[in-house]
């Protein structure tokens, strides 16, 4: 079987198949089979895990009789297993919440699929576009379920998911799970692209107001009969299970509410939309009662979504928002009167209504604004962090490390503060004994762990404190004050100048562990790896954190150093540093580079040198996320420290790939295609891909616009791509399930995987390099022999024409690379004529003429100042101005097709005499005969319409004829201007109408 002829298979396998043709007998036995096996008391196994069973038996792939694995085939048996899956999953009155919890996504979504294809649901047809309510109601409830399941989907995939610790490692277990986790991935991103579909979907679903039908098993058994002997029974409005309209609405609302609040992390403006949709459905449950057939809602998450939107949507100015604590500080936060907040807490540890969790996660989101860089915060951290520590106290918590961490060095003000909340928390004449001794307890302990006898007589003279303790309780605690000797200094280990910061012994290893890997300051993470190497010294504590990754090729370099604290501080460095730098906190990871830098410049020069690499990258990603988007170009400098890295020659010394990716991808945004094509080292392209390639694309690019002689080195650029975009011939197809955007089939033939020239091309933003890599493959998509739409580029002609061996390219991958480059590149500039051009011809390739339109007016719109010049002719050639007919004419805008008929070079009387004939239009028909210059289709209009007793619209054919600018007497330059003034209008009418 030839390549084309096993794609073909493929794509005809993974669509939904037909209800299965089976004798009445075989469903019976199935059946009997199955019911009994639901009806035992607790069947083993579970039958939610049936459905596993039904389609991993169903899906398994075949093997030819040349050993090749084969799609699934579509026989009776596969047929009847798919079958007994949805039946299970009617027996379960298709809950979703049941579902959702015991099968996995690919499982789930192969499930809902099958119940589209069995509940006759168009095939190829995109759900926003069906009109729910002239559907069936079994098929409306069908599109109904998929799309309320792709919602929830996306919500539940946003959650953090805790990980399950893994037994021992078996190779056929881990290839499955990593099989798994791609297959959900994919489905996941397909479900995120269509997410604003399944939105409309639910949305209009809500206008229904209508009983809807879900399939039971007995409706199921219908649809597997021959169709002479279901009598029309599962087209109408009483078979299946039948869901209520006041359900329907409320479990939709449900689920839009929750993919609103999703998207609120984005767009707060979207938390509107998600109050009304949760209020909405409390107002349901409370007419209807929360008892229902189909589903069930957790009424405290619905509580805690509806009091978090009724948080996040308060304003200012809206007195009753303000009337709840959380709307309170939520205010407070967003408009940055923090004393205010303090107030609040203050207020709180009276009445304590606000739950632990919530003050500790104010409390964090301060620290983490403070350690940003607002110094101000600082202060009202400590306040905030005393309020919460009282709180704590007086509800017999134990007291956070927080709290510790900043009492360390106490100070008048501090201490003055922390009397003024106790006092403020507790009511000595109603409070119990028990709040009174745990007050006491907390102010004794807190002047015991005081050095500065003057901070203790503060507190040990305060009014509070002279209340809660006795006399003679005070009098001890004095005199033991008093005759206590000085803290020890435990750290008497000499240490060199570089390490000469203070260390302290009172916390314990765990606390100063949290810290580690909170802080971001180098001092302070040396300080803390001293305290904990003077505690013990039997722990690696780079190993504390699982979010400490450190590239592998640096990895075994560092931890062959001696020394373990030397050790543990350069990894930590250089792992957090990597991380900001992943986080674009760029002013952090150079504080840690540098830190790094000093520290391994004294005993190490490879990792000096691998320390340089990485600031040269840090500098990079700095200069192109900062003054690089303006335009500016980067310091000299740093393009000579480009070079230098890329010309190195010092052996032994550990590289990462993406240092020099970025490199080249630097060299070609600036435009230095001299150097790359002339000063390059020739060891280093025979070595480095990515300097091939961009050496490459700089020659190519400096010989455009060139003749065709001087076109070697596109050649070169071709066959290099041609051959990463080539499989070889042992490589077997994979059957990855029904939804796979991107099968991976890498090549191994190239100089790079697919995947990895992509990333390199994302990394690009010089016009002219994403103009000349676009081009190649829309040039390779269109060598393809079975091609019906070629896809226009600009120096699309600098590419060979043809390919000797067609089979072993993956055009597959190539269509899907055109449509990722040329979605990058308008993302970097979405005014370019040309690369919408593209995008334009991709819709039309693919039959999406709503949008092909869309982007051929936009390109249009972009170079003519919104139609107000004329359009440039090598932007609007003949052939777009044919596809733009074509689009026009399968949108049944019949009209549009005869106007954009004189655009032509030379106008197209048959095809708009023919689209003029058309009675059944969808465009605005007579409203449009003032854009129509052609004196000829005017007179033919006139001809049509008094054929057709048509009287006004005759009237209005005539009366645009008989415009005098319009008359064959005229000059030319008259004409021409009729003509240029009613194209701009008409396309100024389109880009309204597609816009």
């Amino acid at each position: 079987m030839s390549a084309e002829a096993a794609d073909r298979e493929a794509a005809t396998s993974s669509r939904p198949c037909t209800p299965p043709q089976t004798s009445w007998f075989e469903f019976v036995l199935e059946e009997a089979l199955l019911e009994q096996h639901l009806q035992k008391p607790s069947p083993d196994p579970p039958p939610v895990q049936l459905i596993v069973q039904f389609l991993e038996q169903a899906s398994k792939p075949s093997v030819n009789e040349q050993n090749q694995v084969q799609p699934p085939p579509d026989n009776k048996r596969n047929r009847i297993l798919k079958l007994l899956a949805l039946k299970v999953a009617a027996h379960l009155k298709w809950d979703l919440d049941v579902l959702e919890k015991s099968l996995s996504v690919p499982v789930l979504n192969m499930l809902l699929n099958e119940l589209l294809c069995i509940s006759k649901v168009p095939p190829g047809t995109k759900h926003v576009d069906v009109d729910l309510s002239s559907l069936p109601p079994t098929t409306a409830m069908a599109i109904l379920l998929y799309n309320r399941w792709a919602i929830r989907t996306i919500v539940q995939s946003s959650f953090p998911v805790k990980q399950v610790k893994p037994g021992p490692p078996q190779l056929n277990v881990m290839n499955h799970i990593q099989q798994e986790k791609e297959l959900t991935e994919n489905i996941l991103k397909v479900l995120k692209e269509q997410a604003a579909d399944s939105i409309l979907v639910l949305e209009g679903a809500l206008k229904l107001n209508k009983d809807l039908y879900v399939h039971t098993i007995r409706t199921l058994d219908l649809l597997a009969m021959e169709p002479g002997m279901v009598n029309g029974e599962t087209e109408s409005s009483t078979a299946g299970l039948k869901i209520s309209a006041e359900e329907i609405q409320c479990q939709v609302c449900y689920d839009l509410g929750a993919i609103y609040f999703q998207q609120g992390s984005t767009n707060a403006a979207v938390h509107e939309k998600a109050k009304e949709k949760f209020f909405k459905t409390k107002e349901l449950i409370a007419k209807n009662g929360s008892s229902s057939l189909h589903f069930t809602i957790d009424e405290e998450r619905l509580a805690g979504y509806c009091q978090a939107c009724e948080v996040l949507t308060s304003s200012s100015d809206d007195a009753s928002q303000q009337a709840t604590p959380y709307s309170q500080i939520h205010s407070c936060m967003k408009s940055g009167k923090y004393q205010d907040l303090v107030k609040i807490f203050l207020e709180d540890n009276l009445t304590l209504s606000l739950p632990e969790q919530f003050r500790q996660s104010v409390l964090r989101e301060l620290f983490q604004k403070a350690q940003q860089g607002n110094d101000a915060l600082d202060e009202v951290c400590f306040k905030v962090c005393v309020c919460n520590t009282v709180c704590d106290v007086l509800q017999g918590r134990i007291i956070d490390i927080q709290f510790c961490q900043l009492f360390l060095k106490p100070s008048k003000e501090k201490i003055d503060f922390l009397l003024e909340v106790c006092s403020g928390s507790i009511n000595l004449e109603d409070a119990s004994e028990e709040l009174k001794r745990r007050m006491a307890a907390f102010l004794k302990n807190l002047c015991l762990g005081m050095e500065d006898l003057q901070f203790v007589f503060m507190i040990s003279s305060h009014e509070l404190f002279i209340k809660l303790l006795k006399d003679d309780e005070r009098k001890l605690l004095i005199d033991q004050m008093r005759k206590r000797s000085p803290r020890i200094n435990l750290c008497t280990k000499p240490v060199t100048s570089f390490y000469d910061i203070p260390a302290s012994a009172s916390v314990n290893i765990g606390q100063l562990e949290h810290q580690l890997i909170l802080s971001v300051d180098p001092w302070r993470i040396r300080q803390i790896l001293i305290e904990l190497h003077g505690m013990t010294s039997e722990r690696q504590f780079w190993t504390i954190s699982n979010k400490w990754e450190v590239p592998t090729v640096y990895g075994s370099v560092i931890l062959g150093i001696k020394d373990s604290l030397t050790r543990d501080l350069v990894y930590i460095l250089m792992a957090k540093g990597l991380h900001c730098c992943a986080i674009k906190d760029f002013v952090h990871a150079k504080q840690l580079f540098a830190a790094c830098l000093e520290l391994v410049t004294e005993f190490s020069p490879k990792l000096r040198q691998v320390m340089l690499n990485e600031m040269l990258l840090l500098d990079i990603y700095t200069h192109e996320a900062g003054a690089g988007v303006s335009g500016e170009r980067p310091p000299s400098d740093l393009i000579s420290r480009v070079r230098g890295y890329l010309e190195m020659r010092v052996p032994d010394i550990p590289l990462r790939q993406v240092i020099a990716e970025e490199c080249v991808a630097f060299l070609l945004n600036w435009c230095e295609n001299e150097y790359l094509t002339m000063q390059v080292p020739l060891p280093l392209v025979q070595t480095n891909p990515y300097v091939k390639l961009g050496q490459l694309l700089a020659a190519t690019c400096k010989e455009l616009p060139g003749p065709k002689e001087s076109r070697r080195t596109a050649k070169d650029l071709w066959e290099v791509v041609v051959q990463i975009c080539s499989v070889s011939n042992q490589h077997k197809r994979g059957n990855d399930g029904r939804v796979s955007l991107i099968k991976h089939r890498e090549s191994t033939l190239g100089i790079m995987y697919r995947s990895e020239l992509l990333s390199f091309i994302k990394k690009l933003r010089e016009p002219l390099v994403l103009t000349t890599i676009l081009s190649l493959f829309v040039k390779l998509h269109n060598v393809r022999e079975d091609i019906v739409n070629d896809i226009a580029a600009e120096h699309i002609s600098i590419w060979p024409s043809s390919i000797p061996n067609l089979q072993s390219v993956d055009f597959e991958a190539v269509a899907i690379t055109v449509k990722e480059l040329v979605s990058y590149a308008l993302t970097i500039n979405a005014n370019n004529h040309f690369w919408l051009i593209i995008q334009a011809d991709i819709y039309f390739a693919t039959n999406q003429y709503s949008a092909a339109l869309h982007y051929y007016l936009q390109a249009g719109a972009v170079c003519s100042d919104f139609f107000n010049k004329m359009v440039p002719p090598d932007v609007y050639t003949d052939q777009v101005i044919k596809r733009m007919i074509k689009c026009c004419s399968l949108l049944n805008c019949h009209t549009q097709v005869a106007i954009l008929c004189q655009f032509l070079r030379e106008v197209d009387y048959k095809t708009a005499f023919k689209a003029l004939q058309e009675q059944n239009s969808h465009d605005a028909m007579d409203s449009y005969y003032e854009y129509i210059w052609d004196v000829t289709i005017l007179e033919y209009l006139t001809y049509l319409h008094h054929k057709r007793g048509e009287t006004d619209k005759r009237q209005i054919a005539i009366k645009a004829i008989g415009q005098t600018e319009l008359n064959a007497s005229n000059p030319e330059e008259v004409l021409q201007l009729a003509a240029q003034r009613r194209k701009k209008k008409f396309l100024q009418a389109m880009a309204k109408l597609y816009f």
